[in-house]
């Protein structure tokens, strides 16, 4: 089969179809993992990085700001201007833990997108795409993460089924930031991405967080106007969610997801033979490569192993990626290299 670039790969791995072999993406390599990775291949930057590594994507986070600085995350959920922590956690209690009224949360100054994305800021992301790559925008749009976040996940959870129309009201108020925040991305470079990347970790290792049927009170309604909005660009939504998620994929199909991120190795329900058997003909999946075992103690020829697995289950279907987006210090970089190694050979 003659030679796809990158943006025919992605689209036809996605949509099913035949692939001169499969989309594959490095996914978003952890700060303190960068410099191995940078040595490995003999780069700089990550910018470099990306090209060197033979990624089909070039995958971009938004420049958000706060108050003029640069930032990662908005919300000051704990009060005290510490809004880019580098150990947050859902369990801490959030400044809404104690009210029990929507007009308890008056209190809280909630952030203008307008004032927190800039377009010229969007454009110039853009620019850094390279001609021939999928531009991916990691928009990720967590609306019931930082709803959990703002109460404190107990709490959060509690409130769900004692007081749900007070997570309702915080829930809505975070995702209508997040669709304002993206009107403003998607506006500014029409035209020059392919695809956004979207989520809620709403999974454990074993199973989900929450019932399906509080996933489809608390989650779904925001997937499905995420997902239109950027499908009203002529965007394809990639949707992540960490764990074992299997009881709620039909649903996630039936919001208008194009992509499900990550097959989670080593989590319940999610082998990739039984997804391909399962929803093979309904929706396309991300990850599959094991980063909680396989890349980080496996060695080279188990590792170029389970690439060959995963592209004999789905000779199309499945962008090849490690099993999580975030790739951790502990991963050797040799076993990153493999992997690209395995997954771009035209057999």
């Amino acid at each position: 089969m003659q030679s796809m670039s990158s943006i025919d790969r992605f689209f036809a791995t996605i949509e099913r179809q035949k692939v001169d072999r499969p989309a594959a993406w490095l996914g978003v390599p952890h700060e303190d993992s960068e410099q191995g990775l940078f040595a490995e291949y003999g780069v700089a930057n990550l910018h470099e990085l990306k090209l060197a590594v033979g990624d089909d994507f070039y995958a971009s986070r938004l420049p958000l700001r706060l108050n003029g600085k640069a930032v990662s995350k908005v919300w000051d959920w704990y009060l005290d201007g510490l809004t880019d922590r580098k150990n947050r956690t859902l369990t801490a209690d959030g400044c809404f833990k104690n009210c029990e009224e929507i007009a308890d949360l008056s209190f809280f100054k909630w952030p203008d997108p307008a004032e927190c994305l800039k377009a010229e800021d969007c454009r110039g992301m853009a620019d850094m795409v390279p001609p021939g790559k999928t531009g991916l925008g990691l928009l990720w749009s967590v609306h019931f993460q930082d709803t959990c976040a703002a109460f404190g996940l107990e709490t959060a959870l509690m409130n769900m089924v004692s007081n749900p129309e007070i997570v309702e009201a915080v829930n809505k108020k975070i995702l209508n930031f997040y669709l304002g925040i993206n009107e403003i991305f998607y506006r500014a470079v029409k035209g020059k991405f392919h695809a956004v990347l979207i989520g809620n970790d709403m999974g454990t290792q074993r199973g989900l967080l929450l019932s399906p049927e509080l996933v489809r009170r608390f989650v779904m309604p925001g997937c499905k106007a995420l997902v239109e909005q950027a499908h009203s660009y002529g965007l394809k939504v990639i949707y992540h969610s960490c764990g074992s998620i299997a009881d709620i994929i039909p649903d996630l199909i039936a919001a208008g997801v194009d992509v499900i991120h990550p097959i989670q190795a080593l989590a319940a329900g999610l082998e990739p033979a039984n997804l391909k058997r399962l929803y093979g003909e309904k929706t396309a999946f991300c990850g599959g490569v094991d980063t909680q075992q396989l890349l980080v103690f496996g060695s080279v020829k188990e590792v170029a192993a389970k690439v060959r697995e995963l592209r004999e289950i789905f000779p199309t279907g499945l962008i090849i990626s490690p099993s999580h987006e975030a790739i951790l210090v502990d991963v050797p970089p040799r076993n990153i290299r493999v992997l690209f190694e395995e997954a771009t050979k035209i057999y």
